[in-house]
């Protein structure tokens, strides 16, 4: 599954800070772990079982800042199945 543009907008968003959060998107469980700014840097999409655990996809963000704070390269990468 591709990354599109109104997943990429939920995965822009702020959550609480180093903590894990689940979602529900068009019929997809999603996953996210967050550093410690509340941005998602680990994503796990697919089907969740009755513990949680989601079978489906892995993708890995990659965000990289100056010294100033600014984002000089926001990418996914896809890490594969799960």
């Amino acid at each position: 599954m591709k990354i599109g543009y109104s997943l990429l907008k939920q995965l822009n968003k702020k959550y609480d800070p180093s903590s894990m959060v689940q979602r529900r998107f068009r019929g997809y469980d999603l996953a996210m772990k967050t550093d410690e700014e509340g941005n998602p840097i680990l994503l796990f999409i697919g089907t969740a079982d009755e513990q949680g655990i989601i079978k489906g996809d892995r993708y890995a963000r990659r965000l990289l800042k100056d010294e100033n704070g600014r984002v000089v390269k926001d990418h996914w990468d896809y890490k594969g199945k799960i």
